[in-house]
């Protein structure tokens, strides 16, 4: 068959062929097939002999252009199917040392063969409302080097109704994505010759900052200590962290004068060399180390997605060394801060135990008491919370917390973890109260916005880029009446831009008061000073708001102070409240 790339226009015509297959209700059967069997099933499309080292290696070529890798392993085979089009070739794959079951699941629907666990629908016709949504690009097992691949995106829904329910929200979601909120705002943007890592434009840049002002407000009220570390390593760092075994794919790395270095993808093996560059009493714990360091990650790139999947970002990265018995409190206090912020957002919270894997490290006596402490924790909290088993880190226990914004959907951001493996794999110890012999901490995880980058993008879909006031980067419009005002009009933008509000004048002659008003609320600023000669001379402002509120003439120190209160307080309402 020859190569055909499917586009955006196919989907139609592949959505109409996908109708016509419902309608026509083909089966889905379940086969058992052998070996041998699935050999000869795909003999026709052998095209390169075994060999020694890859003894059951066919190369196939299927006008549903599928291939799949098939691992026979104990007690059950696992099955990883890919798609693809590029040259219509594919490598499957058997690995048969110590095989315990000789076959394979096979699921036939109509003249498609594919191997797959199931369970299916008994037939297509049981399919009752289908949408094809997308089609994309990736590379065969994420390596560039390898065939190209094409994925097409559908979903289906029991009802009707649903599906246009599901797709109305869809189109509410879309206008108010965060990358249409980013070029039509002008808050960033990404360019090609740096992928994956944003350029902040100075609104943006104000929300970015004023996001970690925020946080760093809260760290002095809570005992963190801000602390600046390196952005470069040596991979040793990270082979004693067990990164460079589990994480060095993803790491962007380097040779320099002979050895290995690695730009760095999180910081907590470096608040680890903090911790330990000098001796440690009981004393000084819980040592609470914050960091807003630039971190990076080497995302593929068909994965990048806006500001929520990016490949340098900062975080309001936290590390707390404390002892068993500070760990109550610790927690305690990490819960509260996370209701403190997200209160501000106005996000309401869910929160989930995530407990023992299967494959952990560590005593489970230790494991035992990290989670009954974690649970007790969250019972006093008094928040709903939900049991997540088994999908803890393979270093501790921990607590994720989901966000809900204005659209209904959910946001994976804050989290907060519990690691013994850490300071065990540093070695890190403290002098004990009791006996003085050398004790080990505990280290927490923690992180309340999570990427920076990603939480501005959660907030620009949440307020639909209607920023609160102390967050915005469209604060104040100043409009002069007429020219007389233009001087008075630059004088009051002056005076807020000292007092630290992010003000504009809009110096248009050419436009009407009218026209500016609206431009100004359309562009939303969250408020308007209109200015003229009556404004002029009694040294005031007509203040109005995005929401067409009047608040008639304030003198310019009144005003001056109320949205110095305002933006101070972190009110989500300030246009109300003026």
């Amino acid at each position: 068959m020859d190569k055909q790339t499917v586009s955006g226009k196919d989907l139609p015509t592949l959505e109409e062929i996908c109708k016509r297959i419902i309608e026509e209700k083909h089966p889905f059967e379940r086969l058992d097939v052998s070996r041998e069997d699935l050999m000869e099933l795909f003999k026709e499309h052998r095209e390169l002999p075994y060999t020694e080292s890859d003894p059951w290696s066919v190369e196939l070529r299927t006008v549903y252009t599928w291939g799949a890798q098939v691992k026979y392993s104990e007690p059950e085979p696992t099955i990883t199917w890919y798609a693809g089009a590029k040259h219509n070739k594919f490598k499957l794959r058997i690995i048969n040392q110590k095989v315990k079951s000789p076959t394979a699941t096979v699921y036939r629907c109509g003249t498609l063969v594919d191997l797959c666990q199931g369970p299916h629908l008994r037939h297509t016709g049981e399919i009752v409302a289908l949408k094809l949504l997308k089609n994309t690009s990736a590379y065969w097992h994420g390596d560039p080097s390898r065939e190209a691949l094409q994925r097409v995106y559908g979903i289906s829904f029991p009802s009707s109704k649903q599906l246009t329910a599901w797709v109305k929200a869809q189109e509410e979601g879309a206008r108010s994505d965060h990358r249409h909120i980013g070029k039509s705002q002008e808050l960033f943007f990404f360019h090609e010759l740096s992928p994956g890592s944003c350029f902040f434009l100075p609104k943006g840049a104000h929300i970015y900052t004023t996001l970690m002002d925020f946080i760093k407000s809260e760290y002095l009220k809570r005992g963190f200590s801000e602390v600046i570390t390196p952005n470069i390593y040596n991979s040793k760092l990270w082979e004693v962290s067990g990164h460079w075994q589990h994480y060095a794919e993803n790491m962007f790395s380097f040779r320099v004068e002979k050895e290995t270095f690695a730009l760095k993808p999180m910081n907590c093996p470096g608040h680890c060399l903090m911790f330990s560059h000098r001796p440690r009493s009981w004393r000084e714990l819980p040592l609470r180390l914050a960091d807003f360091g630039v971190l990076h990650r080497n995302e593929p790139s068909g994965s990048l997605t806006g500001l929520t999947r990016v490949r340098r970002f900062q975080q309001d990265d936290a590390h707390i060394f404390c002892a068993m018995d500070q760990l109550e409190g610790e927690i305690n206090s990490c819960l509260d801060f996370l209701q403190a912020v997200y209160s501000v957002f106005g996000f309401t919270l869910r929160f989930y135990l995530a407990t023992r894997p299967e494959k952990f490290l560590g005593e489970p006596h230790l494991w035992d008491q990290a989670e009954q402490l974690l649970e007790k924790s969250l019972q006093d909290f008094g928040q709903p919370w939900e049991l997540n088993p088994g999908d803890g880190a393979f270093y501790g226990p921990k607590v994720d917390i989901q966000i809900k914004d204005a659209l209904g959907r959910h946001h994976q951001c804050a989290t907060i973890q519990l690691d013994f493996q850490m300071p065990i794999r540093f070695d890190l110890s403290f002098q004990s109260r009791d006996s003085g012999a050398p004790e080990r901490p505990v280290m927490i995880h923690r992180a309340v916005l999570g990427s920076v980058e990603r939480m501005l993008a959660v907030l620009a879909e949440n307020y639909s880029g209607k920023w609160p006031f102390w967050l915005s980067p469209f604060q104040i419009m100043v409009i002069p009446v007429g020219p007389d005002a233009g001087d008075y009009a630059h004088e009051v933008q002056q005076l807020f831009h000292q007092a630290g509000f992010m003000t504009d004048v809009d110096a248009d002659s050419g436009s009407t008061l009218n026209r500016k008003i609206r431009k100004a609320q359309l562009a939303q600023y969250n408020f308007q000073f209109v200015v003229g000669r009556q404004e002029m001379s009694n040294r005031t402002v007509n203040v109005r708001s995005r929401d067409t509120r009047q608040h008639g003439q304030k003198d310019l120190p009144e005003a001056l102070h109320r949205l110095q209160e305002l933006r101070d307080a972190r009110v989500r309402n300030a246009e109300e409240l003026f």
